[in-house]
């Protein structure tokens, strides 16, 4: 697609401060030029990446998981997911090691479902969303504390849509998946192949880590 606004200004980044560097995120302070000929400062939090699967089975029924997270000091309904935090690994090899060690599920047919981006205008976290299908059951590899406690449940479609706009589901991730999925299996969209360009794929955090 081409732009019809014309030439665009290129806000171009001056100096760069780093504030924090952490196992999951980094924190750092941009100073940017701006189209009045100033600079202004923006913090952004780098993150390495995520994905998330909306995994249904032969009856429609899509799996959630009920996980704490401590930021919003509560259990929310979730889709698997996790980190792009193996150097070099395709985004749909992660989304399998993930829904494996998450719910003791594999699948045989994905999709390439939506790319949602946090909230970019501190955040470079971005999160595509597979529609993972043909299930079967593997064993499941707990990770740790956190994952010991999750539930996984699962529920029909059409109810984990309603769960969404009901508010019961406010995890952006699972909205965004939850919605496009329920488009794609009535017939009404078509998903990306599995292997599609993730443009927005990060990689500055990544980066600090090699």
């Amino acid at each position: 697609m081409t732009s019809d606004f014309g030439t665009r200004h290129d806000f171009r980044t001056v100096s760069s401060e780093d504030l924090h560097v952490g196992k999951v995120v980094a924190l750092r302070i941009d100073e940017v030029e701006m189209p009045g000929g100033g600079t202004a400062k923006r913090e952004i939090v780098e993150h390495m990446g995520a994905v998330a699967v909306v995994a249904v089975d032969d009856a429609g029924e899509v799996v959630l998981i009920h996980q704490y997270r401590h930021a919003l000091g509560r259990h929310l309904w979730e889709l698997p997911a996790g980190l792009l935090d193996h150097d070099g690994e395709e985004p749909v090899v992660g989304a399998r090691r993930e829904l494996a060690e998450e719910v003791g599920l594999e699948a045989a047919r994905w999709d390439t479902l939506v790319d949602t981006a946090a909230s970019p205008g501190f955040t470079d976290e971005v999160v595509r969303v597979y529609l993972a299908r043909e299930l079967s059951e593997v064993d499941r590899d707990v990770q740790g504390e956190e994952e010991a406690d999750l539930e996984v449940h699962r529920f029909p479609l059409d109810e984990a849509v309603r769960m969404v706009l009901s508010g019961e589901i406010v995890n952006s991730s699972a909205v965004a998946g939850l919605l496009a999925a329920h488009e794609v299996l009535a017939g009404r969209a078509e998903p990306r192949p599995a292997d599609a360009p993730f443009r927005d794929k990060p990689t500055r955090f990544a980066a600090r880590k090699k």
